[in-house]
């Protein structure tokens, strides 16, 4: 449920509510808003309780928050949140992109993709240091020794990096590492992986399962924000079909479904989805024009020699022109506030 107070309540209120919220037996989410501070009471939501909760000095009044995923929906949070990462910023207003190999092979061609990706104007680094593959013989990364060469790619180039986990033994490793933390599609539902990254008070990227439903993703933010960390980018990135032309199927619907459910930010994967770069660029625009608030795009300096996905990475020059498509989209459509144009 959420607790509406009463305009201009002072802190000592907003704390009052919030430990009448904790004797009640659930948890309080406070909420700032610019004329107003709501609290969400997450937990077993009874009538007797909320009748408890309205007598409340300062409440206004009591609303029940009808979706199962309670932090995550816009009852919650009318206004669509911004998570910020260094410069780039992912919410209204603004397209981000994130950008980089699948995969950190070696520092000489992690740097010059870095280079080429920054210089394009990506404001986020992304790279793998731990691979989850479907073959266990397949190239699984390089652990710390990836996770120390992207550290000392954002050294020199001051940008940002984003890196996957995927075992919580390891979320403190790479929680000292990177800016952005990923959780990829095959670990989507595991949700102590995901309470344990909630706790790291990290910007989370969340990517969607390959067969999950968008309540279902959402469900898995909810496992995050409610360890108290606010700072979820969702990540749209294909899902299984029966169709064989592409590795998934991108659902663009799902950016809308997102956006009218969910304040969280959402971005674009259309590298898993295409799985062949010479799709990528369209997926990429498609999902510009539904309303993304950005993208993460595979791109390596050699993608025929790239040691993961290298069929769906896209070459420097290719990646250049796809964000400039992006600025000729998002002004046709009316988005002129890309974060990307800082680099122009």
């Amino acid at each position: 449920m959420i607790v509406i107070l009463k305009q201009g309540v002072g802190t000592e209120i907003v704390e009052s509510v919030a430990a009448r919220i904790r004797e009640l037996g659930l948890t309080p989410h406070v909420s700032r808003g610019e004329y107003r501070t709501i609290i969400g009471a997450i937990g077993e939501e009874q009538k007797i309780l909320s009748q408890q909760l309205e007598s409340l000095d300062g409440v206004e009044r009591v609303v029940p928050i009808m979706r199962p995923y309670k932090l995550a929906s816009r009852e919650f949070h009318k206004e669509g949140s911004v998570v910020r990462v260094g410069g780039a910023a992912f919410g209204p207003g603004h397209i981000s992109v994130i950008a980089g190999p699948c995969a950190v092979e070696d520092p000489d061609t992690l740097m010059e993709t870095a280079r080429a990706v920054q210089s394009a104007g990506a404001e986020v680094l992304r790279g793998g240091a731990f691979k989850p593959r479907t073959s266990p013989y397949s190239f699984q990364g390089l652990g710390e020794e990836g996770l120390k060469m992207l550290a000392d790619v954002r050294k020199e180039l001051n940008i940002p990096i984003c890196t996957e986990v995927t075992n919580t033994r390891d979320v403190e490793l790479v929680d000292r590492y990177t800016d952005v933390i990923q959780i990829g599609a095959r670990s989507m539902q595991n949700f102590a992986l995901l309470t344990e990254v909630g706790r790291t008070q990290k910007p989370i990227l969340l990517k969607r399962g390959a067969s999950a439903q968008v309540k279902e993703w959402l469900m898995s933010a909810e496992y995050i924000l409610s360890q108290g960390n606010c700072q979820v980018i969702l990540c749209e990135r294909g899902i299984r079909s029966f169709e064989t032309g592409v590795r998934f199927v991108l659902d663009v619907s799902a950016v809308p479904q997102v956006k009218q459910n969910s304040h969280l930010p959402v971005i674009v994967d259309p590298s898993h989805a295409a799985g062949k770069r010479d799709y990528v660029t369209a997926l990429a625009l498609a999902a510009i024009a539904a309303g993304a608030d950005g993208l993460i795009v595979e791109v390596h300096a050699h993608p025929d020699r790239a040691l993961c996905d290298g069929s769906q990475a896209l070459t420097h020059e290719m990646f250049a022109d796809l964000m400039a498509q992006i600025r000729n989209v998002a002004e046709a459509i009316g988005r002129k506030n890309i974060t990307a144009d800082n680099h122009e």
